[in-house]
C-alpha cells in the first residue's frame, strides 16, 4: 500500500510539472503554431467565409465518395476471396483478423463508455 502511495505522489508531482509546462510554454506553442499555418487563415474570419469554407470541404467530401466506394469493392473482393480458400488460411493471419475484431470492440466498448459520460454501469438519469 505504502509503494501505490508513492507512485501517486510521484504521478501528482509529475502532473503538476506538466501543468506548470504548459502555463509557461503553451502560449508560445500557440504563436508558434499559427505562424507556421498562416497560410491556412482566412482574414477576416467571417460567417460567411466560415460558410464557404464548410460547404467546400461537405463537397469535397461528397466527390470522394465514388473513389471509396471503388476501394471498398477492392476489400470485399479480397475478404470473399479469403474466404472461398479459408482452407489455405494461415492460423497467423486467422489471429491477425482476431486480434483485429477484439480491437475494434474495444474500441466500441471506449466510445460506449464516453458516450455514457465515463461511467461503466449505465446512463445518469
Amino acid at each position: 500500500m505504502a509503494a501505490m502511495a508513492s507512485k501517486l505522489r510521484q504521478l501528482q508531482s509529475k502532473a503538476c510539472q506538466a501543468t506548470q509546462f504548459v502555463s509557461k510554454h503553451g502560449n508560445t506553442y500557440y504563436k508558434e503554431m499559427l505562424e507556421k499555418n498562416k497560410q491556412y487563415i482566412q482574414e477576416p474570419a467571417t460567417v460567411e467565409k466560415c460558410s464557404e469554407l464548410s460547404k467546400q470541404l461537405f463537397y469535397t467530401r461528397l466527390a470522394s465518395l465514388p473513389g471509396r466506394k471503388e476501394s471498398l469493392h477492392k476489400e470485399l473482393d479480397y475478404v470473399k476471396g479469403l474466404w472461398k480458400n479459408r482452407q489455405d488460411l494461415k492460423v497467423e493471419d486467422a489471429g491477425i483478423a482476431a486480434l483485429f475484431g477484439l480491437e475494434c470492440f474495444c474500441w466500441f466498448c471506449a466510445g460506449e463508455i464516453a458516450g455514457r459520460g465515463f461511467t461503466f454501469t449505465g446512463y445518469y438519469v
